[in-house]
């Protein structure tokens, strides 16, 4: 499993305006986290500046790269998540997310055809 990656709530802040308006550079960003986040230049870098160092975003020659998707920060976030309250279980985290809670047909049937994609190749071993 991949490293998981924690961010702050300043970090998560920044990420999420960096994933919803790249390509941008540095200087655009700063603008961007000014208007939306009311936040100095100053706070701007230093959060880039660890978000880049926890391999999230590259700022190079002023321009920003994404080196982890939103996706997979949140895939992360979930597997951390179903770990650590749940002991990795899987079934666990459903039975305490549905909390007694009906699904329609229609979720049911998507639901079975996420586990079919996802379930391991009995044949193979």
């Amino acid at each position: 499993m991949a490293k998981s990656i924690y961010l702050t709530e300043a970090e998560e802040k920044l990420a999420s305006l960096i994933w919803s308006n790249v390509p941008l550079t540095s200087p655009e960003l700063v603008t961007l986290a000014a208007r939306e986040l009311s936040w100095k230049k100053s706070t701007t870098y230093t959060v880039l500046k660890k978000l880049c160092e926890k391999n999230v975003f590259k700022n190079e020659n002023a321009n920003i790269t994404v080196l982890l998707t939103r996706e997979e920060q949140m895939a992360r976030q979930s597997r951390r998540y179903v770990e650590d309250a749940f002991g990795g279980s899987l079934p666990k985290f459903i039975t305490s997310f549905f909390g007694g809670k009906k699904l329609s047909p229609e979720q049911a049937m998507e639901l079975k055809h996420i586990i079919e994609e996802h379930e391991e190749d009995r044949s193979n071993g």
